[in-house]
């Protein structure tokens, strides 16, 4: 049973949030505390060391950055909350850390719980969180990459290609380095996007400025000497997206 607070500044959000757990997770999670305002959430995380904590962004007095700065306990499970926007979305994907939308839907609240099972490390690290700061600020120029190990910070420039296999993804960056991270391809095609990437195959993701050659065949030669297919389904719009920007 994990111990949680819910930190938001709206009554309304703070019932239903309340509620929603009680419909997905009554024999996981108790709710033990709320606060609307910063500096009563330091205070409340400190005195109940919840092993859990919904964090909204934005609260009358400060932010949820402000919250986590001055926090003293810190062996808490994660889960930012926030108004729908498009950047701040990607933000939260670039930076690996977990959100829920408002207002909250039940199956993504039930989705956010399981996936706390699997995570070993309780609270985000110092940098992701500096990580999303940036990234909330300007367009993401680095994206982590969580794996068993560490939280690894890679420019997204750096990245050369992606190969997927079942619900795993490896990244092959441009220093030779290999990231294998536990969650399939379809999460990074999300924030991965044209015209600087491209998935040419199911199976494949890669950034196109690292194309050697390519041929109408439907192979691609990269500049780290691996050979890529180009599906049948995905050729007419790589082709197009070759000639429309000028690339090799």
């Amino acid at each position: 049973m994990y111990k949680a607070v819910i930190i938001e500044d709206e009554h309304r959000l703070r019932e239903a949030l309340s509620i929603l757990l009680e419909m997905v997770a009554d024999d996981q999670v108790q709710v033990v505390g709320y606060a609307e305002h910063a500096d009563d959430a330091v205070k409340l995380i400190n005195r109940l060391k919840p092993d859990l904590v919904f964090l909204d962004i934005m609260l009358k007095d400060g932010t949820g950055f402000d919250v986590l700065q001055r926090i003293d306990y810190r062996g808490f499970h994660l889960i930012f909350t926030t108004a729908y926007e498009e950047h701040a979305i990607r933000a939260f994907k670039y930076s690996a850390i977990d959100y829920l939308l408002k207002p909250i839907d039940q199956e993504e609240l039930k989705l956010s719980i399981d996936r706390i099972k699997d995570i070993q490390q309780k609270m985000v690290g110092e940098q992701q969180l500096q990580e999303l700061q940036d990234n909330l600020q300007k367009t993401p120029e680095r994206l982590v990459l969580p794996t068993l190990e560490a939280m690894h910070v890679v420019k997204v420039d750096q990245i050369v290609r992606c190969e997927t296999s079942g619900s795993y993804t490896t990244f092959l960056l441009a220093d030779g380095r290999k990231i294998i991270v536990s969650k399939p391809l379809k999460n990074y095609e999300d924030i991965l996007l044209p015209p600087l990437f491209f998935r040419v195959h199911q199976s494949h993701l890669i950034n196109v400025h690292y194309i050697q050659s390519y041929s109408k065949e439907g192979l691609i030669q990269m500049k780290d000497k691996a050979t890529v297919p180009i599906s049948r389904a995905k050729k007419e719009a790589f082709f197009k997206l070759m000639t429309e920007d000028g690339n090799p």
